[in-house]
């Protein structure tokens, strides 16, 4: 068996908040967010305002529902206030980290670098990468065979792809 070299405790952090639940349905958020906001002619900065605000506030919700169901007896002892903050933090640091690229891609938009309607198309399809790369991380780190992790991609990957189609429909 190889040895395994040590992570970081940065790694083991994107480790533990990246590739959860909480990513997932952050990208989720974010994708349904940008097709509401920008679906009548909105400009980028707008909708990156709309989206940043909304996954702050979602995840300060998560953040305090997870301290608060975290805390109080567990099986046989007692969690602390600030070890489920410590808790709740790591898992919905996801739903922060899940909204960078498209959040970005936004401000490139923002900044007049893309115009305002392809900036708004490329950030939901981003959505859809992202989601697809959490998808197939997920069954890599239970170790699916390829195909399984391929199908993974393509079904996580399924939801921002929905997401789209509503926006087409919509527009």
């Amino acid at each position: 068996m190889p040895e395994r070299t040590p992570e970081s405790p940065a790694a083991r952090l994107l480790r533990a908040s990246f590739t959860t639940e909480e990513a997932v349905y952050g990208v989720i958020l974010v994708a349904g967010m940008i097709a509401v906001s920008g679906a009548h002619g909105a400009t980028s900065l707008s909708v990156f305002w709309t989206v940043l605000v909304t996954v702050v506030v979602f995840w300060l919700a998560h953040l305090y529902a997870g301290t608060v169901a975290g805390h109080g007896l567990d099986k046989d002892r007692i969690v602390g206030l600030g070890e489920s903050f410590r808790h709740a933090l790591r898992r919905s640091l996801g739903l922060l980290l899940s909204s960078l690229i498209p959040l970005v891609i936004l401000l490139l938009g923002a900044g007049r670098l893309i115009n305002d309607r392809l900036t708004i198309w490329l950030a939901l399809w981003m959505c859809v990468a992202v989601l697809a790369v959490l998808g197939y991380i997920a069954f890599r780190r239970r170790g699916a065979p390829w195909y399984i992790r391929l199908l993974g991609a393509l079904t996580t990957a399924a939801f921002g792809i929905v997401i789209i189609l509503a926006k087409a429909l919509i527009h």
